[in-house]
């Protein structure tokens, strides 16, 4: 019955078979956030692989890769189109074009990646291999060109659980990702007999070794929370989500009602000793106002602290550095219990036509985040040491998401700070895909993360990405724990970065293309 409907599939031709692509990539994105339908990845890119059984020519593969790319793109990225609801009288026609060109621009990674596969072997087998590392080179390229975006990697299919996502810290997600599509590419080899059968199922047992080694490793270190019964030193986390929509975030009238918000879910708790450190942690630009430029509200936030606590909150930033030309950053910035900033940090990685407007000379039209100004670019990581707290590294909306990029490397800190506005996108995929990959990179890095959310979802993860604490998306509150730090190592990821990939997709890529070799020397001989 595989091989009839593998057949069939190899002989759609025409808008059927256009059509045949675009479903199936975007079925493949039910594997994602927050769905974890890892069966969709196999059937998905068993389709794909089927039917490429029957493209004749170059343009039928680059079409095939380009078809599947743009259901895969668009599906998964369909929550884009929320940010553009937020004021629907200025941005609502950009909508039709913005998930158009995501979808079929981004599609042109695949579209290599298929073509390649299909042009190199012909072999099913050796195609499924060869796709699958292709794959994971694309996802590399799509993260590193033209200011990246690696959102939603195949390894993202693993931040279901805290298990399979151990290998992050030895091979990076992007390693990971090869082998996650191994197990997508390999179960279609199915129909290509015996040794397609073991091929198969070598691509299923995938996902049990995953699981197996990382529960291993999880067994070994310990329960998660071990360190908090051992270490009452260690400073409470007090992540604010105050959960204001975004088309009332900015309205001036509703300025003071938020602070006062804000304000109020700051208090200590009643329950907690009142001589225990807090970090108080407000999301990104929870503080609508240059904080620098406004002593009087600076003294209302310290008043929520005591003597030993210090506040972190997301704000816009403008006095300028060195220079007299007016300019605003995005910024983290640290007050203490006086009132005084005591650390500031500026957002690197800027998100483009969210905070500024490239080629703005041909390209006419407002960014979507408040001001006219567009916001200009921190000088990169950054690690934050704050009066005798532990350090971290501050990560603002998106930076979380490339990884290798998030610390300092000649200053490392033991924790890491993401603080977001996810409330741009409301209630969909995209706040539990931004958590996914803010959720990796405490794995690869071995270091606590904490993630302020807006309007969610805010978490705190250990150095093995295993959850602590959670508010969940479009919930009001205030999520308190101790900073868990107690656990941070140095990964191998950490010290080698992407070698491992690099030399897991050569590996394959030799392999496939050596015995694509042999086996046409063997068939020309006999």
């Amino acid at each position: 019955m595989i091989d009839r409907l593998a057949a069939r599939l190899a002989n759609l031709s025409g808008w059927r078979r256009r059509f045949l692509w675009l479903v199936s990539g975007a079925v493949a994105v039910l594997a994602l956030p927050p769905f974890f339908f890892l069966p969709a990845l196999p059937i998905a890119f068993a389709v794909l692989l089927w039917s490429l059984d029957g493209v004749k020519c170059n343009k039928g593969a680059l079409s095939a890769g380009w078809w599947f790319g743009t259901g895969h793109f668009a599906a998964g990225f369909y929550w884009v189109s929320h940010a553009f609801l937020v004021e629907p009288e200025i941005y609502g026609w950009m909508i039709p074009f913005v998930l158009l060109g995501l979808g079929g621009g981004l599609a042109i990674f695949p579209m290599v990646a298929v073509w390649a596969s299909w042009r190199l072997t012909r072999e099913i087998i050796g195609r499924a291999v060869m796709l699958a590392a292709l794959w994971a080179v694309a996802e590399f390229l799509r993260g590193h060109l033209m200011t990246g975006f690696p959102w939603n990697l195949l390894a993202h299919v693993w931040a279901v659980d805290p298990a399979p996502m151990q290998f992050a810290s030895i091979i990076g997600v992007y390693g990971l990702s090869v082998i996650t599509g191994l197990f997508a590419t390999l179960p279609a080899t199915f129909v290509a007999g015996r040794a397609g059968r073991l091929t198969a199922f070598a691509g299923i047992m995938i996902a049990v070794l995953l699981w197996g080694g990382g529960a291993l490793r999880l067994a070994l270190v310990g329960p998660a929370d071990a360190e908090v019964a051992v270490s009452e030193d260690l400073p409470v986390v007090q992540v604010v989500q105050p959960n204001i929509p975004q088309r009332e975030k900015w309205v001036p009238e509703l300025q003071d009602q938020h602070f006062a918000k804000l304000l109020r879910l700051s208090r200590r708790p009643a329950d907690m000793a009142p001589d225990r450190r807090r970090i108080v942690i407000w999301p990104e630009t929870a503080a609508t106002f240059f904080v620098e430029a406004q002593p009087v509200r600076r003294l209302q936030m310290a008043s929520v602290l005591g003597p030993d606590d210090i506040l972190v909150t997301g704000a816009p930033r403008t006095y300028p550095r060195d220079t007299d030309e007016f300019k605003v950053w995005n910024a983290v910035q640290v007050l203490d219990s006086t009132g005084e900033i005591v650390a500031s940090f500026d957002k690197f990685h800027l998100v483009p036509f969210g905070e500024y407007v490239p080629f703005r000379d041909w390209i006419p039209i407002p960014k979507l985040t408040a001001g006219r100004t567009d916001f200009s670019s921190g000088d990169g990581p950054q690690t934050l040491d704050v009066r005798g707290f532990p350090s971290f590294s501050p990560l603002i909306c998106y930076e979380v998401i490339f990884p290798g990029a998030v610390i300092e490397n000649s200053n490392q800190p033991d924790w890491l700070l993401n603080v977001t506005n996810d409330g741009w996108f409301g209630k969909s995929a995209g706040p539990y895909q931004h958590l996914a990959a803010a959720r990796f990179r405490s794995v690869e890095e071995g270091r606590p993360m904490v993630r302020a959310a807006y309007t969610g979802v805010s978490a705190m993860y250990d150095a093995y990405g295993r959850e602590l604490a959670t508010l969940p998306l479009s919930a009001e509150g205030v999520m308190v724990h101790p900073l868990s730090g107690v656990y941070n190592h140095t990964t191998v990821y950490y010290l080698w970065r992407d070698i491992l990939f690099y030399g897991i997709v050569t590996f394959l890529a030799v392999l496939v293309l050596g015995y694509s070799r042999f086996f046409k020397s063997l068939k020309a001989a006999v």
